[in-house]
């Protein structure tokens, strides 16, 4: 089998991965460098336990199957790529300021011990004795044990790596400008340079999705921007150790000394500008969690876009054409939904059946808003 897969973020590399490991013959395909979309721009917490939230049942479930399965993929990937991923078990810790707060994680808490979460309440003082530079204004918290983190930077350059060596073909600076169809199925890619025959075509461009040419309705995925910045802790003596979810910001920190703040949720296409409302908020909500950071210098700050779908959740399957594929539209949990995505699409793409963990995510469950321009009808 020849697959083209549009997309080189951490889902297109990873199913190109694991399709070339079953002896596909895989090309994919980028407008840019491999690994520096949405990818590099995430902040790599895996907190399938304390992101699980009312009406997002199913989502919630597919969270957690992925994220049972991360310490092995990590594993696996570490192993073919030759380097470390930077996974960390500490747990997330999601801090409330005040009693409002307080009374919103007991809510929240009360829900996801229903879909068997587990979680700890903690009381201020515990908290802090687990991060002892926090607020002293925290009204408790919530701790979530089985959450944990990669660093989404090096798990792109470490899947770039295994899928090369294992035989996939990249092909970077290489914009996708359509999907080719004859006789009721996809053929391939269109690029300037001409068409890229493959017997299977699979859009894994994040939220680029929507802006390729195919021969289906226009996919229901959006940019949602994220503003982020990194501090520089000391190494030896970092200010947190836990992943920290607080009201206005989460923190996220590495094994180098950075500190990630991220991130602003904003409906405004691909704006990449980096404001000073954006990053008030999130300096003023990483201070008022954490203030010795008002000490540490700014590194860096960045822009990201998240792949939206209409309700925020994964589009996984068939696209209803014939050897058309989607894996996109994963919102805020990308990184999380990695490897069920991609075992779940291997499966589908190769053995010709639906994975049934992806059945509640198909396309098809927007057939009804969407016409011939992908407008809702």
């Amino acid at each position: 089998m020849k697959v083209a897969i549009i997309g080189s973020g951490v889902i297109g590399l990873a199913i190109g991965w694991r399709l070339t490991a079953r002896d596909a013959e895989v090309h994919v395909f980028d407008r840019d460098e491999a690994g520096y979309g949405s990818s590099w721009a995430a902040a790599g917490m895996l907190a399938a336990g304390c992101e699980t939230e009312p009406g997002e049942a199913a989502l919630g479930a597919l969270n957690r199957d992925s994220l049972a399965l991360w310490p092995d993929f990590a594993a696996e990937l570490e192993a073919a790529s030759g380097m470390k991923i930077g996974l960390r078990r500490e747990g997330t810790l999601i801090i409330a300021l005040n009693r409002d707060d307080a009374a919103k994680l007991r809510h929240d808490m009360a829900f996801q011990r229903t879909q068997n979460v587990a979680l700890e309440w903690l009381t201020p003082a515990e908290a802090r004795e687990r991060e002892p530079y926090l607020s002293p204004n925290l009204a408790g918290a919530i701790f979530s044990p089985g959450d944990i983190q990669v660093d989404n930077r090096l798990v792109a350059i470490a899947l770039k790596r295994a899928f090369l060596q294992a035989g996939g073909m990249l092909h970077e600076h290489c914009p996708i400008t359509g999907v080719d169809a004859a006789q009721g199925r996809a053929t391939g890619v269109i690029t300037a340079d001409g068409t890229h025959a493959a017997d299977t075509v699979v859009v894994a461009a994040g939220a680029w999705s929507a802006g390729i040419d195919l021969p289906i309705p226009r996919l229901p995925i959006r940019p949602v921007k994220g503003q982020m910045l990194a501090v520089q802790m000391d190494k030896a003596n970092p200010l947190v150790r836990h992943v920290v979810w607080a009201p206005r910001a989460y923190l996220v920190p590495r094994a180098d000394g950075r500190l990630i703040v991220g991130g602003t949720v904003e409906e405004r296409g691909f704006d990449a500008t980096i404001t000073a409302g954006g990053l008030y908020t999130l300096l003023d909500g990483a201070w008022r969690a954490l203030p010795g950071i008002e000490e540490l210098p700014v590194i860096e700050t960045w822009v990201g876009f998240r792949p939206g779908a209409r309700d925020d959740a994964p589009i996984l399957g068939p696209a209803g054409l014939p050897g058309l594929f989607v894996a996109a539209g994963h919102h805020r949990n990308g990184i999380l939904l990695t490897p069920v995505s991609v075992d779940a699409m291997a499966a589908t793409i190769l053995d010709n059946r639906l994975d049934p963990r992806i059945a509640a995510f198909s396309l098809e469950r927007f057939a009804g808003e969407r016409s011939a321009h992908g407008k809702v009808t």
